[in-house]
C-alpha cells in the first residue's frame, strides 16, 4: 500500500458553533416565515389581540467541524411535513403565541476546506424595519477570517472579503511562538460599526465595517428588495494588546449604549493554578477599550480589577442596562461604568480581602463550560455543564442593577452553543446530543394560551411530537417536556406588590448528532442474509456506536444503506414494471364518508404489474389476489404505464399502440396510437409509446420516432382525446426526454416566478370550476429536453414556451431563462460562462451521444417546499436541481438574441408570461448512482412517493438503487444494497402493509415490505438512537448471540466523607488526614462516575434493544476496555470465546496505581439473564489495564508500562512473555503474530511474536514523539503497512522496511503517506473492501486484488470515514486532477484545501513526509463541475472523463459498506 485515498462517508454532526442572524431576508421583510392571523385557523379571532406577536425571525447558522448550514426557522399553523389523522388540530406540542409549530428549514449546506474555530454575526442592531442584511464571519485555523453574505441571485454565501494574518509577512505577529491553545475568535459590535478578532493569543485585529454605499460595495447591484446590502469589512489594522500590558487573555466581547465601539477585555494579570489558590486568587480583570477606528485609537475608559482566577467568559448586557457580565466558575459579577454587583454559586466561592459579604444564589451550581444567550433584555439563560437551564434575572431599578437573582429551570441537553433567534426561540446547538429548537414564551400573569399549560405537561405522551422529532427517543426532549412549567418571581423595588414572569418553552424541532463516535462495533443486523455475496451482503452488517456524555449519552446505530423490512417475497420472472393505482368507487362507504378521509390514508384498488409478454393485475384488498382473467384491462401484451386521472375516478393504462381508460375493472374508453398518420406504413414499423408522464387531466407519450403525443382529460365526461401540440407537430428537433409537472396546491408555486403573477392567478379555478375536487387543481406544466440538450418548459394549458435554458446537459451549477435579462454584473462568474456557451465558442470534444434520458420535477408537500428538478444522463449520471425565486429589477427581457428559428411566430409575445424569475441551484448527491455500462435499458428509473413511512421523495430503480428522501428542502440520498439491481419499484398503501413499497429484483423477485420504523433518515446515514442515560466508553461485538456487551459510567452524586474514604489506601488504614478536613466541608456533595458493563442484545422486535445482563464495577474503580477474546485453553485443547474486562482503580495521586484483569465466559441457555456471563478469572494487577488482545490464543494485556502474554489453563492465566512500553499504552493490534501498539505520548511500536523461545520482541519504532488516539494495520494485498491517527487531527501511515538505509537496519518505521483529517479520530477498523468491475475483470482469481482491505474511521465530531489503498496509476491520475481542481473550483470561504490537508505539528519538530494520500471531499467536487470543464480538466491531464468517473466510481463501490 505505497498509495491511499481518504473518503469521509459520514460528514460530522456534533455543533460547535451556532448564531442567528437576518442572512437571507432582513428583518423589514417579515414575509419569509411570517403567517398573517388570517391563516390561523385554530384561534378565535377574539383571542388573537391578546397575543404576543412572533416579530421578523432571524436565520439560524450552525456549524460543525467543517460543515457550515443556514436555516429559515419556518413558523406554521398546521405541520404539513406529517400527514395527520383530521382529528389531530396541531402538529404536536401545543400552541403558543399562536403557533401551533417552527421547524427548521435548509437553506444552504457547505463543506469547507477547514474547521470553523470561531464565528460571529455582523449586523446592524435589532431594528424591525431595517433593510440591510447581516453577514457571518468565521474564523479558521492560525489566521484567517472571512466575512460572507446571502446572494439572492445565486441563492448561496458569497464572499465579501477576506482576511490572512498568516506567512511570512505577518510572522511577527506570532512572537516567536508556534503552538496557540486555540484558535482565532471573533466577536461583532452590536451595531456592526466594527468587529474584533484575537489570534495568537495576545494580537487583536480590529475589522472596521464599511458605511453604507461606501467602501467595496459599488459595484452591488440593488435587488427588488430595496437595496437589502448585507453588512461588509472594509478595512482592518492590528492592535498588540502586550503593548497595553496585557499577557493572558481569556475573553473579549463589545458592551452596548456607547456612542463609538466599546470592547471589554477579560485577561488575568499573572496566571494562578489550582495548587496556589490559597496564596494568589484573585488574579483576573477587565479593561474596556473605546475602539475609534477612523484615527486607530483604543484609549482605556474604566477597567475593574480583583475577579476570580476562574473568570471564563464576558456576557454584554443589551440596551437599556448596558454593562457587562463576568462569568466564573462560582461567581458570576456584573460591572458597568458605575455599578457592580455579584452573586455566589456555591460554598467554593471567595471574596477578595476586605471586600463586603457576596450574596448567595438560593441552589449550587457551577458554571464554567456554561453557555448563555439573552431570553429578554434583563433575563438570561444559563446553560449549565449538567445540562440544566437556568435564569439569571438582572434587577435594574431604572438607574442601576441592584443585584442578580438566578432561578432554576428545565434540564435540557448538554449544550455547546445557545443563541436567541428572534423574540420567540432559542436554539441549544450541542456536540453531544440533539440539538434543539425551542419556543419560548413570556409573561407577566399566566401561560398565553389557555390550552397551553397542559400540553407542555403532557408532551412525552404526544405521539405526533415524537413523530414530528423524527421518531427519536431523544431523553434530551423528555426530559425537557416532563419538567414543570417554571415562574420566575422579580420584585420591583418600589413598589410592595409583586409581578410574576412566567417562561414557558415548548422543543419544535430537532437537529440529529451521532458524535461524539468513541468506539463503535461491527456487527450483523437483525434482518440479516445469510445467503447474500458480494455488494449485497455489506447491507447485512450495521454499527453500533457509542456516543454523546452523561444523560446525553447513547448507543447509535448506524447504517449506510437501507435495507426494508420484508412482509412478503414471490418469484416473478421476467417482470418489466409495477404500478398500483386508486380507485374511488372501490369503497363500500357512502361517497360522504369517504370524502372525510385524508387523500393519503385512501387505500390501493389494483397493482398492475408488466411482464414481458402479459399484464396481470391483483386486487389489493385484505390480500393480494389475481384477477387479470375478469378486468378490462389490456392483459395480452405489456403495460407501458398506468396512473389515475379525474381525482382517482379513473385509471388509465398506457401500452405500445393504445391506452384504456377504466372506471374500476370495467373499460370505458380505448385509444390506439400511430395508425392514423398514414396506412401505407406497415403496422410494424409504426412508432410505438416510449415513456409516459401521467399528471391528471393529461397523459404526455413519448413515441420511439421522437415525437410527443398528448392525451387531455375532460374531467366532466371523463374521457380523453388525443391531441399533438402544434409547437411539436411542426418541429424537426429529436426529444430526448420529456415529463409534466404539477405545480399541486392553493397557490402553485411556478406562478410566483412569473412576471405577470396578478393575471395569472385566477385561472385554474375558471378551467375546471364546476367540479368541486378541482378548486385547488394548481397548473401543469411540460418539460422538454431535446437531443440537442436544450431544456424548454411549456404552459400544458396553450402551449407556450415559458421557460428554457440551452445546453442543459452540461449540468451548470444555475439555470436561468434565457430570455430573462442577466444579472448586470458578473455574479461569480456565472453570467461569463453562460454566454460563452450560448455564443458556441467553448466546443470541446463534446461525447455525441450524451443526452437526457429520463426527466422529472417534483414539489413535494409542505407550506414552504420548492420544486426539484432531476435528469439522467445517458451515461447514468444523475443531475439535480432546486428551484428558487429571484426577483431582479431587471424584468424586462432582451429581444435581441430572442428569435429562435421554430418559433418567430410568437415573438411578439415572447416576453409574455413566462417564468423570468426562475432559477434552478445544482444540489450535489453523495452517492454513486451511475449504472454499469451492461445494463443501461431505457425503462424510467425514477418513481416519486408521497408517502413511505412518513417520508416523502423518490426511488431510483437500477443497478444502483437508492432512496432520495427530502427533508428539511434539503435531499437525503440513502443507497439500498441489499437486493442489487431493482428493475421497478412502486408505493403500496393497504390493510397489511401500511405506506409500504413493493420493488421487484433483476433475478425475479417481487417483495413487499416497510421502511424499518426505528430508523431516522433525516440524516447523513439512517440512524437508531438508543439512549443510555449514561456515558458509553467502548463496545464490542459477540456474534454466537448477537449480544454487544458495553462499558458505561453514570454520574452519581456522593457526599464528599463517602468520597475521600474510598481514595485512602486500602492497605495502610491511616485515618488521622480526615481530623484536618474541616466539619462543614464533609457535608459538601461530590460527583464521581460509576461504571458497569452492560450487555444489551439488539432490538428484535420494533427496534427496542433490550439491557440482558450488568456487571458493576467496585468503588472507584473505572472499567478501561472490554474486548470478546478467542483464547485456547491449553487443559481441554479448544478454544473458547470470554468477555475480557481491563479496569483502572482512579484514587488520586497519593496512592499506587493498581487495575483488575476479569474473565467472563458466555453462558449456553441466554433465556436466564443470571447465568448469561459468569466470572472464570479476576486478578490484581500493577498499574492500569488499559488494553487487551487475543494473539494467537493467547491473550496479550497492557497493564501500566508493561505488555504481558498469558495462556489459559481454563482458571488461570499464566504469563509467558512480556516487553516493556514506554509510558502507557492506548490501543493494541494484532495481525498473524504481529503486534502494533500505539502509545500515549511516544507514538508506535511494532513487535512481533515467536512462539518457539516464547517471546516478545521489538522489530522497529517510530522515533518522533506523538500522542497516539488509534492504530490499525493496513493490508494491501501482500503488503502491511501500519496506520496511526494523533491528537492533532492528523492521520500517518507507517511501513516496516528493514532492507533500505534510511530505516537504520529496520529499527525505524518509515513514513508512507501523511494527511490531516481535521478531527480527532477514535477507532479504526479493517474491512475487506469490494471487487470493483475493473479488478473483476482485469484480475485472475485469488490475486493480491482480492486481499485488499480499507479502514473504517469514527471520530468525535460524528463523521464516518474510511481510508483505502489504491493503485499507483489510479493514484497519480486522481492526484493530478487533484492539483487541478485546487484551483479550478471557487471553494467557499477561499479555504485553500492544500493548506488544510497538510500534516500539522503544532511546533513540535516534524520531517515532512511523502504526500501519497487523496482527497475524495476535493475530488468529488469533479462531478459537481459543468461538463464542458470536467472534459477540459480530463483533456489537460492527459486522460478521459469516463476514466476519472470510473476511477471514483469504483473507489466508491469497494468502500460502500454497510
Amino acid at each position: 500500500m505505497s498509495y491511499a485515498a481518504f473518503k469521509m462517508m459520514h460528514w460530522p454532526t456534533g455543533i460547535e458553533h451556532c448564531a442567528s442572524g437576518f442572512i437571507t431576508h432582513s428583518p423589514s421583510d417579515s414575509s419569509p416565515p411570517q403567517i398573517p392571523p388570517a391563516q390561523a385557523d385554530d384561534l378565535d379571532s377574539s383571542e388573537w389581540p391578546t397575543q404576543r406577536r412572533v416579530g421578523p425571525v432571524p436565520n439560524l447558522v450552525v456549524t460543525a467541524a467543517n460543515i457550515l448550514e443556514v436555516y429559515l426557522v419556518r413558523i406554521q399553523e398546521d405541520d404539513d411535513r406529517i400527514p395527520r389523522p383530521t382529528g389531530d388540530q396541531h402538529g404536536g406540542g401545543g400552541t403558543m403565541d399562536g403557533l401551533a409549530g417552527a421547524r427548521l428549514e435548509l437553506v444552504c449546506h457547505y463543506r469547507l476546506h477547514g474547521n470553523v474555530e470561531s464565528m460571529a454575526i455582523l449586523s446592524l442592531g435589532v431594528d424591525d424595519h431595517n433593510k440591510r442584511r447581516d453577514s457571518i464571519m468565521l474564523a479558521f485555523q492560525d489566521a484567517k477570517i472571512t466575512v460572507l453574505e446571502y446572494d439572492d441571485s445565486s441563492h448561496e454565501l458569497r464572499t465579501s472579503s477576506m482576511h490572512c494574518f498568516e506567512g511570512p509577512d505577518w510572522l511577527y505577529l506570532k512572537r516567536g511562538r508556534e503552538s496557540f491553545a486555540r484558535g482565532p475568535v471573533v466577536k461583532a459590535d452590536p451595531l456592526g460599526r466594527c468587529s474584533g478578532a484575537l489570534i495568537y493569543g495576545l494580537q487583536m485585529i480590529v475589522l472596521k465595517a464599511a458605511q453604507v454605499g461606501q467602501g467595496l460595495v459599488g459595484d452591488d447591484e440593488p435587488t427588488s428588495t430595496g437595496g437589502a446590502v448585507s453588512v461588509r469589512i472594509e478595512s482592518s489594522y492590528v492592535i498588540n494588546l502586550r503593548d497595553l500590558d496585557m499577557k493572558h487573555v481569556k475573553d473579549f466581547t463589545f458592551v452596548h449604549g456607547y456612542i463609538e465601539p466599546v470592547m471589554v477585555i477579560l485577561h488575568e494579570k499573572e496566571p494562578t493554578w489550582a495548587g496556589r489558590i490559597s496564596w494568589k486568587h484573585h488574579t483576573c480583570m477587565i479593561s474596556a477599550l473605546s475602539i475609534s477606528t477612523t484615527l486607530k485609537q483604543h484609549p482605556m475608559i474604566w477597567s475593574a480589577s480583583n475577579i476570580p482566577h476562574d473568570a471564563n467568559k464576558l456576557l454584554a448586557v443589551p440596551s437599556p442596562i448596558g454593562g457587562v457580565l463576568v462569568i466564573c466558575a462560582n461567581t458570576i459579577h456584573y460591572h458597568s461604568q458605575s455599578a457592580t454587583c455579584s452573586l455566589a454559586l456555591n460554598s467554593f466561592a471567595t471574596q477578595p480581602e476586605g471586600s463586603s459579604e457576596m450574596p448567595k444564589a438560593k441552589f449550587t451550581v457551577e458554571l464554567d463550560a456554561a453557555n448563555v444567550t439573552w431570553l429578554s433584555p434583563d433575563v438570561a439563560m444559563f446553560s449549565s455543564k449538567t445540562g440544566d437551564l437556568l435564569l439569571l434575572t438582572l434587577i435594574y431599578d431604572g438607574r442601576v442593577v441592584q443585584r442578580l437573582e438566578l432561578m432554576k429551570s428545565k434540564a435540557s441537553v448538554l449544550t455547546s452553543g445557545i443563541t436567541t433567534i428572534g423574540s420567540s426561540f432559542f436554539f441549544l446547538g450541542s456536540r453531544l446530543g440533539d440539538s434543539l429548537l425551542v419556543q419560548y414564551s413570556t409573561g407577566t400573569s399566566g401561560p398565553t394560551s389557555a390550552n397551553g399549560k397542559d400540553e407542555v405537561a403532557d408532551t412525552e405522551g404526544d405521539l405526533h411530537l415524537a413523530k414530528r422529532l423524527r421518531r427519536t427517543p431523544s431523553d434530551a426532549l423528555q426530559e425537557f417536556a416532563s419538567g414543570e412549567e417554571l415562574s420566575l418571581y422579580t420584585t420591583t423595588p418600589d413598589s410592595s406588590e409583586t409581578a410574576q414572569k412566567f417562561f414557558s418553552f415548548i422543543v419544535r424541532d430537532s437537529l440529529i448528532n451521532v458524535g461524539p463516535l468513541k468506539d463503535f462495533s461491527y456487527g450483523l443486523r437483525i434482518n440479516a442474509d445469510p445467503n447474500a455475496t458480494g455488494i449485497a451482503k455489506q447491507s447485512n452488517y450495521e454499527l453500533v456506536c457509542c456516543s454523546g456524555h452523561g444523560k446525553n449519552g447513547a448507543l447509535c446505530v448506524l447504517q449506510q444503506s437501507i435495507r426494508p423490512e420484508l412482509i412478503t417475497e414471490v418469484e416473478l420472472p421476467g417482470c418489466k414494471g409495477i404500478w398500483s393505482v386508486y380507485h374511488k368507487g372501490s369503497r363500500g362507504h357512502a361517497a360522504d364518508s369517504s370524502k372525510t378521509m385524508m387523500e393519503d390514508d385512501e387505500y390501493h384498488a389494483y397493482l398492475i404489474i408488466s411482464l414481458e409478454t402479459r399484464t396481470m393485475v391483483l386486487e389489493t384488498a385484505d390480500d393480494l389476489g389475481e384477477v387479470t382473467e375478469t378486468v378490462d384491462y389490456y392483459v395480452q401484451g405489456s403495460t407501458i404505464a398506468a396512473g389515475n386521472l379525474f381525482g382517482r375516478r379513473r385509471v388509465v393504462q398506457i401500452f405500445a399502440r393504445g391506452a384504456r381508460i377504466l372506471d374500476g375493472s370495467y373499460m370505458t374508453q380505448e385509444l390506439t396510437f400511430g395508425v392514423h398518420n398514414s396506412e401505407l406504413i406497415s403496422n410494424s414499423e409504426a412508432p410505438v409509446v416510449a415513456s409516459v408522464s401521467i399528471a391528471d387531466p393529461y397523459v404526455l407519450l413519448k413515441m420511439t420516432d421522437g415525437s410527443i403525443q398528448l392525451l387531455v382529460g375532460d374531467p366532466s365526461t371523463c374521457t380523453v382525446s388525443v391531441n399533438v401540440p402544434a409547437t411539436f407537430a411542426s418541429s424537426t428537433e429529436l426529444i430526448s426526454a420529456c415529463a409534466l409537472y404539477h405545480d399541486k396546491g392553493p397557490e402553485p408555486w411556478l406562478r410566483k416566478t412569473s412576471t405577470d403573477a396578478w393575471l395569472s392567478t385566477g385561472i385554474a379555478e375558471a378551467v375546471d370550476g364546476h367540479d368541486g375536487l378541482y378548486n385547488d387543481q394548481g397548473d401543469i406544466y411540460c418539460l422538454v429536453c431535446y437531443e440537442s440538450g436544450t431544456l424548454e418548459i411549456f404552459d400544458v394549458s396553450n402551449f407556450k414556451c415559458v421557460f428554457s435554458v440551452d445546453n442543459f446537459v452540461s449540468g451548470k451549477t444555475h439555470l436561468f431563462d434565457k430570455y430573462a435579462r442577466e444579472p448586470s454584473r458578473n455574479s461569480q462568474g456565472i453570467k461569463s460562462k453562460v454566454t460563452d456557451e450560448a455564443n458556441g465558442s467553448v466546443k470541446k470534444e463534446l461525447p455525441q451521444d450524451m443526452k437526457i434520458v429520463e426527466l422529472a420535477m417534483q414539489r413535494w408537500s409542505g407550506q414552504y417546499s420548492r420544486p426539484f428538478l432531476f435528469g439522467i444522463l445517458s451515461d447514468g449520471t444523475m443531475l439535480c436541481y432546486h428551484a428558487y425565486l429571484y426577483e431582479g429589477l431587471e424584468n424586462t427581457p432582451k429581444v435581441e438574441d430572442a428569435v429562435s428559428p421554430h418559433r418567430s411566430a410568437e415573438m411578439g409575445n415572447v416576453s409574455a408570461s413566462r417564468l423570468h424569475n426562475l432559477r434552478f441551484i445544482r444540489v450535489a448527491v453523495d452517492t454513486a448512482t451511475s449504472e454499469e455500462a451492461s445494463n443501461i435499458v431505457s425503462r424510467p428509473r425514477i418513481t416519486v412517493f408521497k408517502n413511505v413511512g412518513g417520508y416523502q421523495g423518490l426511488f431510483l430503480s437500477g443497478s444502483r438503487p437508492a432512496w432520495f428522501m427530502v427533508c428539511r428542502e434539503r435531499l437525503r440520498v440513502h443507497p439500498q444494497l441489499c437486493d442489487g439491481s431493482i428493475v421497478a419499484f412502486t408505493v403500496l398503501h393497504n390493510v397489511n402493509c401500511n405506506h409500504g413499497l413493493i420493488y421487484v429484483t433483476s433475478q425475479g423477485y417481487l417483495k413487499i415490505c416497510q421502511l424499518p420504523a426505528v430508523c431516522n433518515y433525516d440524516n447523513y446515514w439512517p440512524v437508531q438512537k438508543v439512549p443510555l442515560r449514561g456515558t458509553p466508553h467502548q463496545v464490542t461485538y459477540y456474534s454466537e448471540k448477537n449480544l454487544y456487551p458495553l462499558i458505561v459510567s453514570v454520574p452519581v452524586v456522593k457526599p464528599l466523607s463517602q468520597v475521600l474514604s474510598s481514595l485512602v489506601d486500602q492497605d495502610t488504614v491511616h485515618l488521622s488526614d480526615n481530623d484536618s478536613v474541616n466539619s462543614d466541608d464533609l457535608q459538601k456533595i461530590y460527583t464521581v462516575d460509576e461504571f458497569e458493563i452492560r450487555i444489551l442484545e439488539s432490538g428484535k422486535s420494533g427496534g427496542h434493544w433490550e439491557t440482558r445482563a450488568t456487571i458493576p464495577m467496585q468503588t472507584s474503580e473505572n472499567a478501561l476496555t472490554v474486548r470478546v477474546v478467542t483464547l485456547f485453553n491449553t487443559t481441554t485443547r479448544e478454544n473458547e470465546t470470554l468477555l475480557s474486562v481491563g479496569t483502572a482503580y482512579v484514587q488520586g495521586e497519593d496512592v499506587a496505581a493498581r487495575g483488575r484483569m476479569l474473565l467472563y465466559s458466555f453462558g449456553k441457555n441466554t433465556e436466564n439473564a443470571q447465568n448469561l456471563v459468569s466470572e472464570v478469572y479476576s486478578k490484581e494487577l500493577k498499574g492500569a489495564v488499559s488494553a487487551l488482545a487475543s494473539l494467537q490464543g493467547h491473550l496479550l494485556v497492557a497493564s501500566g508500562p508493561k505488555i504481558t502474554l498469558h495462556k489459559w489453563t481454563g482458571t488461570e492465566l499464566n504469563g509467558i512473555a512480556f516487553y516493556d512500553a514506554p509510558l502507557h499504552v492506548v490501543s493494541l493490534n494484532i495481525v498473524k503474530n504481529f503486534v502494533l501498539l500505539g502509545d500515549i505520548h511516544k507514538s508506535i511500536y511494532f513487535l512481533n511474536w515467536k512462539e518457539q523461545g516464547a517471546q516478545l520482541s521489538l522489530l522497529a519504532k517510530d522515533f518522533g514523539s506523538l500522542d497516539c488516539y488509534a492504530t490499525e494495520f493496513l493490508i494491501d494485498g501482500s503488503t502491511l503497512s501500519l496506520v496511526v491517527s494523533d491528537d492533532d487531527k492528523n492521520i500517518q501511515i507507517f511501513y516496516y522496511a528493514p532492507k533500505t538505509l534510511e530505516s537504520w537496519k529496520g529499527q525505524k518505521l518509515l513514513p508512507r503517506a501523511e494527511f490531516h483529517a481535521g478531527t480527532h479520530v477514535t477507532k479504526f477498523l479493517r474491512l475487506q473492501m469490494l471487487s470493483s468491475s475493473f479488478d473483476r475483470a482485469n484480475t485472475a482469481p485469488g490475486s493480491d486484488k482480492t486481499n485488499r482491505f480499507a479502514l473504517l474511521f469514527s471520530t468525535l465530531d460524528g463523521s464516518i470515514g474510511c481510508i483505502a489503498p489504491l493503485d499507483e496509476l489510479t493514484f497519480r491520475r486522481l492526484q493530478t486532477l487533484q492539483r487541478k481542481l485546487v484551483d479550478a473550483v471557487p471553494h467557499t470561504c477561499g479555504l485553500n484545501p492544500r493548506s488544510f490537508r497538510q500534516f500539522r505539528s503544532n511546533g513540535k519538530a516534524h520531517r515532512p513526509g511523502p504526500d501519497n494520500m487523496v482527497d475524495c471531499e476535493l475530488l468529488s467536487q469533479y462531478e459537481m463541475l459543468p461538463l464542458d470543464k470536467q472534459l477540459e480538466i480530463a483533456f489537460q491531464i492527459g486522460t478521459t472523463r469516463s476514466q476519472i468517473l470510473s476511477n471514483l466510481n469504483d473507489l466508491s463501490l469497494g468502500t460502500s459498506f454497510l
